[in-house]
């Protein structure tokens, strides 16, 4: 009985704990909002209308991206490139010369020159002039201010010290005196300040002031909540007034007319927002369509005859008039070349020759030069490695 009250207990345990786990929820699956009667009965005409009205604005705007590419690849960044380059033309490097080869030659030239009239002058001035007359006068200044001082340092010690003791001891006597005088001027000068002024004024303060101020600040208290209860009851009639005639009208015409008609435009302009997204992509697809098939019909119509006509006629006439015309032409103009620049070699030679058979014939033959011995080591004694001697140090 135990072991299948254990058993039994050990099932519903594991019972439990399989209902205690938690299943793996799916995702949540967002349902769509529901739609209501006229957003549906709107969606279909304005998707019409719209793609009607979008589809040519659309090719006309892929029309003139396409005209714009071809403008910006064909004209204006080529005229670009040729305005940046006689802008730097003209305005840059001039510019940069003149700083380069005027101002910057010009500007050293006037820092030596500045520096040779002026800064040498006044360095040698301020180091073999200024300085040593400016130690002179600080030596002499020195030595007055020695002077000075241990003069005013006897009179100090040997005449002011004494004389400021004697005024400190009289001092202190008469300062004693006016002490002892002032404490009794004090306490009789306190003692009738007491009696002639502050107890008379605690009376007037107790038996007089307290009660005369009690008495208004009650009588402002009562003036305040009087005030104030005007004030409120007029606040609430006031309130009351404004909420009749201007708040719930407000509220009325917020919740019956604006609210509704702001959904009805909202709804629309939803709608219309769609229908111009949706329609915008389907007018791409047209387009891209249209655009295709006005290249492929452009490119049978006439890339591929000239094409053809480039592949085919062109290019065998071209080699043809390459191999039977233009060949022969350059080899011939070659050979005359040739022989032009033989003709003109034999002619130079022609006129050297004379011109030295003249010379001689008029000066006689120029004389040779002799050899110089400069002491250089003949090929046999020449500079051996690895030994302490020379060719021209030995004996």
């Amino acid at each position: 009985m135990d072991l299948e009250k254990s058993a039994r207990e050990g099932s519903e345990t594991r019972v439990d704990l399989r209902k205690r786990v938690p299943e793996p929820s799916a995702p949540p699956v967002r349902e769509a909002a529901p739609e209501g009667c006229l957003a549906v009965a709107i969606r279909i005409p304005v998707r019409i209308v719209v793609l009607v009205l979008v589809v040519p604005v659309r090719m006309v705007w892929d029309a003139l991206v396409v005209a714009g590419r071809f403008l910006n690849d064909v004209l204006l960044r080529p005229l670009g490139r040729a305005l940046l380059w006689l802008g730097r033309a003209v305005f840059v490097w001039p510019f940069v010369g003149l700083w380069r080869y005027v101002v910057v030659p010009v500007a050293k030239a006037l820092g030596w020159l500045g520096n040779v009239l002026l800064v040498v002058p006044l360095v040698w001035l301020y180091r073999y002039v200024l300085t040593p007359v400016g130690h002179a006068i600080a030596w002499v200044a020195t030595g007055i201010a020695r002077g000075v001082g241990a003069a005013l340092g006897w009179v100090y010690s040997s005449v002011l010290t004494p004389v400021g003791r004697a005024v400190m001891w009289v001092l202190k006597g008469l300062g004693a005196v006016l002490a002892a005088v002032g404490a009794g001027v004090y306490a009789v000068v306190a003692w009738l300040a007491r009696y002639l002024v502050v107890v008379p004024a605690v009376w007037l303060y107790t038996w007089v002031l307290a009660p005369v101020g009690r008495a208004i600040v009650w009588c402002g208290k009562g003036l305040v909540w009087l005030v104030s209860t005007i004030v409120t009851g007029i606040g609430t009639a006031l309130y009351w007034i404004a909420r009749i005639l201007l708040v719930l009208p407000a509220l009325a015409l917020w919740r019956w007319v604006l609210a509704p008609v702001g959904r009805v435009l909202a709804v629309i302009g939803r709608e219309v927002r769609d229908a111009l997204g949706h329609a915008w992509r389907v007018a791409g697809y047209v387009s891209l369509a249209v655009g295709r098939f006005l290249a492929t019909l452009f490119r049978w119509i006439f890339v591929e005859p000239v094409r053809w006509v480039y592949r085919s006629v062109l290019t065998p006439v071209g080699h043809v008039v390459r191999d039977a015309v233009l060949r022969p032409v350059a080899e011939a103009a070659r050979s005359a070349g040739r022989a032009t620049r033989q003709a003109l070699a034999s002619a130079r030679e022609s006129v050297r020759q004379a011109r030295a058979d003249f010379r001689r014939m008029l000066f006689g033959e120029p004389a040779r030069p002799q050899p110089v011995d400069l002491g250089e080591p003949s090929g046999r004694e020449a500079r051996t490695l690895g030994r302490s001697t020379t060719a021209l140090t030995k004996d």
